[in-house]
């Protein structure tokens, strides 16, 4: 077994590989994980994963996340994010060349890939802006659940503000002036496309692979695809893509070192 860890900032993703590449996969609240899973040795995390995931055992560790840098896991290898998810697009996908684009929930990662290695990336992780925290938010304004706010893209409301906070502030004032609700949740997730748009016309390809909680919103794939002129494949585990990577490159490094 090779377990591939993606340490996010709401929640903490796994994926384990078996000896014939089937992957199965766990999802767990990120403090309820820290809380009730891990405990702080000498600086490092430990985590009984075997008893926790209820395998005999597992070869190899490969960590990444939004918490890689603040939680140290034991026995792991922890690799950067954006090498974690770009691996798992290729994976997942079968691609060698494409944009990646990942929203997690409170950063936001673009990388370019050519045949089959990454040659280029920006990341975003100042501002919660274009990120699942601030949909969560926004939502919450609305009064609406997630999945509502994600069927909205046309005739969107105008929402100039570029900060997550003062954005909030700029919804209420348009649900005040009466617009409706449909039309201010296209206006939010325009407003999602409008800041990574940047980050994605400097790493542009005719394909774009769309990972992490983020890419679950419809509306903003097809925002993305409509305003970009490009196609925008989401992988079906979307959101597992780091810890997908995570687990591909636990095995490769198993097999290089013949253990």
């Amino acid at each position: 077994m090779w377990c591939g860890i993606d340490l996010g900032s709401r929640n903490v993703k796994v994926a384990l590989m078996d000896e014939e590449g089937v992957i199965n996969y766990y999802i767990f609240d990120t403090i309820i994980f820290y809380r009730e899973h891990g405990k702080l040795t000498q600086g490092k995390l430990q985590v009984h994963l075997d008893k926790l995931l209820k395998v005999s055992h597992i070869n190899n560790v490969v960590a990444t996340g939004y918490g890689r840098q603040t939680i140290n896991l034991a026995n792991a290898l922890i690799i950067p994010e954006i090498k974690a998810h770009v691996t798992g697009a290729i994976y997942s996908t079968g691609l060698q060349d494409f944009t990646l684009l990942d929203l997690g929930g409170q950063d936001s990662k673009v990388a370019l890939v050519r045949g089959g290695r990454m040659v280029d990336f920006q990341t975003n992780d100042k501002c919660a802006a274009s990120t699942g925290r601030y949909l969560e938010n926004m939502a919450g304004v609305l009064d609406m659940t997630l999945s509502e706010l994600s069927k909205h893209h046309a005739d969107p409301v105008d929402l100039t503000s570029t900060c997550a906070i003062f954005g909030e502030t700029e919804l209420i004032g348009r649900i005040v002036e009466g617009y409706d609700p449909k039309n201010l949740a296209a206006g939010v997730n325009h407003s999602i496309f409008k800041r990574i748009r940047p980050m994605l016309q400097q790493l542009l390809s005719p394909v774009i692979v769309f990972t992490g909680g983020v890419a679950a919103s419809p509306a903003l794939t097809e925002i993305i695809g409509n305003e970009l002129g490009v196609k925008v494949l989401v992988p079906s585990m979307h959101q597992y893509a780091g810890a997908i990577g995570c687990s591909v490159i636990a095995r490769a490094n198993f097999l290089k070192n013949g253990e």
